[in-house]
């Protein structure tokens, strides 16, 4: 397979890029190319233009912010996977990015890739949604800054004008001592998920649940977060009948049928992966 013909161009300035695309039609943004190329060879796109942004220096680190972690949108995953900070202030992003394709792959794409490509089952996609992450995004008027939940338009349609990338994207951290868990389950290790799902649970001084934040991938359009299970989690000590009867709200999430799994299955692994993700959350979580 090869892909089709295009004018290549590779900026080394973000305003240069903005430029670049509100001047072409039908133009392609290059971050790892993980998704991009295949699709390109493949000939499920075919731009007239592809805007490589790999010379552009400063969309790549990972900053801290002290309330939260700010990481740019060309930082590899493999980056990622190693910062000792991203491992000591948001480590269920390092557990789930384990989960993220192959070393070769993660050698390569970026999260900003990941987040703009936005497939229901992405594990860098679910880390946003559960941290309430602000999407920064650069065009001719500037920069602005995207709550997530806006960011996500549908099925792999993001909030992104045709002359405008995204440059970083910003995760609130979470007080020391929190619970986490990423646990997913698919057909070989790399894989897409067929189901996902992260939790992030936070316990008062009496060890009852202060905050919880539960993303389920893969099932949806988009990863959604477990709002029932939340709020039902909220000021109450974790008990075994709280979390069976809980997750089983799971069943009734919105679920696709496709060719690796029908909609009740998906349904099933929410409930099943959703106890045992909250399990494992609550055996890291350490009283306020």
């Amino acid at each position: 397979m090869k892909p089709p013909p295009f004018e290549y161009y590779d900026p080394s300035t973000v305003e240069d890029a903005v430029a670049l695309l509100g001047r072409l039609d039908n133009a392609k943004i290059l971050a790892g190319g993980q998704s991009l190329m295949p699709m390109l060879n493949m000939r499920f796109v075919m731009p007239d233009h592809v805007v490589d942004i790999n010379k552009v220096a400063d969309l790549s680190g990972i900053r801290d912010r002290g309330d939260a972690l700010e990481i740019g949108a060309m930082t590899r995953q493999r980056e990622i996977e190693f910062s000792e900070l991203v491992r000591s202030k948001c480590p269920l992003i390092t557990e789930a990015i384990l989960q993220v394709g192959h070393r070769q792959t993660r050698n390569r794409g970026t999260i900003g890739g990941s987040l703009c490509h936005l497939d229901p089952a992405a594990e860098l996609v679910a880390m946003a949604v559960i941290f309430d992450a602000i999407i920064i995004i650069a065009g001719p008027g500037g920069r602005r800054e995207v709550p997530v939940g806006d960011f996500i338009v549908g099925y792999m349609t993001t909030a992104l004008a045709p002359d405008e990338i995204l440059v970083g994207v910003r995760f609130p951290v979470w007080k020391r001592g929190h619970g986490y868990a990423f646990i997913e389950f698919a057909r070989r290790h790399g894989d897409f998920a067929v189901v996902s799902v992260g939790a992030l649970l936070e316990a008062d001084a009496q060890g009852r649940i202060a905050r919880a934040s539960v993303v389920i991938g893969g099932m949806d359009v988009a990863p959604r977060r477990a709002t029932e299970v939340e709020q039902g989690l909220i000021g109450q000590t974790p008990s075994k009948d709280l979390l069976d009867r809980l997750c089983q709200s799971c069943r009734a999430l919105e679920a696709t049928d496709d060719i690796h799994a029908s909609a009740a299955y998906r349904q099933r692994l929410a409930v099943a992966l959703s106890r045992r993700a909250l399990d494992k959350a609550i055996s890291r979580m350490t009283r306020a």
